[in-house]
């Protein structure tokens, strides 16, 4: 890396932050700066810059402050391979991203054009497999065999109605942790009835089997959601990082622990 470097008000400006923001990072140990100058002001080198970027790639995920220091500290690999890895995971956001959207703009002119749905391609971009390894690493092959061909047995109408339920309790457990409301409540312990139900639904996973372990596999899925930012992201908040993902993970946790 180059001697250059750039006062905390620069960096601030470039990255879209605040100062403050800067000199918090530097306080909890996320990201000192490289030197301070005679008149106290932070200056940042080049090395401090592209742990700055791979910090705010992480909070694009949901990451709180606290695991994005665990990722940093754990990570034994030089910075270019750490974000060559994150690089690759945003060029596959990116395609999904753009298959979606054509896939809902087709669908947006057709309905405006009074044109009829071409259901084969309404639903491009969303992809039941992309978890296929972590499926069978975690449930095995024939956890994963037996969801793809339910899956694929499936009506285009069925697939339909089963993502718009997907996307209905999504909804709704962000609305109910936006509300702030006990995990342990009613209302949330309605909703983690219906997502208990929901699991129960796809053939598979252990809140299928008759042999399965629900409760230990919904408390272990809850806490998936916080720990992986893109499950999490389902359950993000207006308030941003995991917050929704919690919520939802110690929800399910109250209905494990007394219903499974």
């Amino acid at each position: 890396m180059g001697t250059q470097d750039w006062s905390i008000q620069e960096i601030a400006r470039l990255a879209g932050t605040t100062s403050r923001t800067l000199r918090h990072y530097d306080d909890i140990g996320l990201l000192a700066p490289s030197r301070i100058a005679h008149n106290g002001y932070r200056h940042y080198d080049q090395a401090a810059l592209v742990r700055l970027q791979r910090i705010l790639l992480l909070r694009e995920l949901g990451l709180g402050l606290p695991q994005i220091g665990d990722v940093l500290s754990r990570e034994g690999v030089r910075e270019a391979s750490a974000l060559e890895t994150h690089l690759a995971y945003l060029r596959e956001e990116q395609n999904r991203l753009t298959r979606q959207i054509a896939s809902v703009e087709t669908t947006i002119n057709a309905l405006k054009a009074g044109e009829s749905l071409m259901a084969e391609n309404m639903f491009d971009g969303f992809d039941h497999t992309q978890y296929k390894d972590e499926v069978e690493e975690r449930w095995g092959k024939q956890a994963y065999a037996d969801s793809d061909r339910w899956w694929r047995s499936m009506t285009d109408a069925e697939r339909a109605d089963w993502q718009q339920l997907m996307s209905d309790l999504g909804r709704d457990w962000i609305a109910a942790a936006d509300a702030g409301i006990d995990p342990a409540s009613a209302e949330a312990q309605e909703l983690a009835r219906r997502h208990v139900e929901w699991l129960r639904g796809i053939p598979g996973t252990p809140a299928a089997r008759k042999d399965g372990d629900v409760k230990g596999y919904v408390i272990g899925l809850g806490e998936m959601y916080v720990a992986d930012p893109r499950f999490g992201a389902n359950y993000a908040t207006s308030a941003g990082g995991t917050q929704g993902a919690e919520f939802v993970r110690d929800a399910l946790r109250v209905y494990a622990e007394a219903n499974l």
